[in-house]
Order: C-alpha cells, then sequence, then structure tokens
C-alpha cells in the first residue's frame, strides 16, 4: 500500500489558503480515481482508492499543519507503510507558482508541516512539492500563507490539482520522474509554464 498526504489545517476558515494546497491535491485525486467517501480516521480525513494497480490510502491530517506527523505516523503504522512509499503534497515558498517539484528526502525548508512528519516518521519520504511563489519579504510569509489564493490565482490551482490527478498513477507506482514530466506537460500545455507572477500567465 502507498500512503498519499495531502498537507493543510483543518476547517473552513483555512480551506481557501495558500497553505492549504496540499488538501486541495488530494481532494481532485481522490475525486479522479473514484475514492471512498472520507472518513475520520488517524487524527484525520482518510480514504482509499485503487490508483493504478497501487491501492493507495489518502490522508489530510486534522492536527493543524505543525503536528502533521501524528496523523502520518499513526497511519503508516497502522498499516506497515514503508517510509519510502508515501509521498507528502504540500505548498512550496521557493517554487515559482502553477510549478510541481518531487524529490525524495532533503530539507524542510522551514515547512512546520514537513518538520513535524520528519520528527515523527524519518526523512526518506517523497514530497510532492507545489509552487505557490514567495511574497518577496520573509516577514510577509505567514501572512502571506495564511491568506486565501487570490480569484486570479484559482485557474491555476485548479489546473495544477487536474493535472497531478490525472497524472497520479505514475505516482503511485513510484515512477516520480514521469509523474513530474506529465504534470509539466500538462500545465505548459495550458499555458502556465512560465507564471511570473501570481495570476499571470505569459504574454
Amino acid at each position: 500500500m502507498r500512503l498519499f498526504v495531502g498537507l493543510g489545517n483543518p476547517g473552513t476558515r483555512y480551506a481557501g489558503n495558500r497553505h492549504n494546497i496540499g488538501f486541495m491535491a488530494l481532494d481532485a485525486i481522490a475525486r479522479r480515481h473514484r475514492a471512498a467517501p472520507w472518513r475520520r480516521k488517524f487524527q484525520g480525513e482518510s480514504t482509499e482508492a485503487v490508483i493504478g494497480s497501487e491501492r493507495v490510502l489518502l490522508l489530510k491530517p486534522l492536527t493543524f499543519m505543525n503536528e502533521s506527523g501524528r496523523a502520518v505516523a499513526e497511519a503508516q503504522r497502522f498499516y506497515k507503510i514503508p517510509l519510502e512509499a508515501v509521498v507528502v503534497f504540500h505548498d512550496e515558498l521557493d517554487l515559482a507558482p502553477a510549478k510541481l517539484r518531487v524529490k525524495k528526502g532533503g530539507g524542510n525548508a522551514g515547512h512546520n508541516g514537513l518538520r513535524s512528519i520528519t520528527a515523527q516518521c524519518g526523512n526518506e519520504y517523497w514530497r510532492a512539492r507545489l509552487g505557490i511563489g514567495h511574497p518577496g519579504d520573509k516577514a510577509l510569509v505567514h501572512a502571506y500563507v495564511l491568506n486565501d489564493f487570490a480569484k486570479a490565482e484559482m485557474p491555476w490551482v485548479e489546473d495544477l490539482c487536474d493535472a497531478m490527478a490525472d497524472a497520479a498513477e505514475l505516482m503511485a507506482a513510484g515512477e516520480d520522474a514521469r509523474f513530474q514530466n506529465k504534470v509539466h506537460v500538462a500545465m505548459a500545455g495550458r499555458g502556465w509554464d512560465e507564471v511570473k507572477r501570481v495570476g499571470e500567465k505569459p504574454a
């Protein structure tokens, strides 16, 4: 079994936040692959789906971002899922909007959700880094990630989530490079290959 984790904060207050793009990604994957209804389990909302030929547990921790690792560790232990079969979808300030990069292990870049998962589970899990851009000043980061995506940003957010849902069977099969490339090609085809500023397509 594989474990796909989306990071975010629970409740309607945070639902549209940039910090919650991991939740949005998992919702899109669950819809596309006809997952069972979400239910409360593992200190979060979870569901299962068959993605490609793989059985995948989808998990959205409801512990708030900085305690995400508690939910991930509980699910991982219950199903005896190895760390290399865990994929965490999360917002990434250091990537341009609409970009996806996949990597295994590495630093947490100040992301409290990743820091919690590393502390609880170890570091060698996969990270699907979803670019949200940077506000330009470190002092503005907290407000930036905890504010909703602007209306102008929502088209690329929805396209990125849909592209990941379309390609999810590649990530479920462990084909990270092909997953990343398929999403890149899809986003380029929709005109999002060079988003220079938040919500702005190239001329």
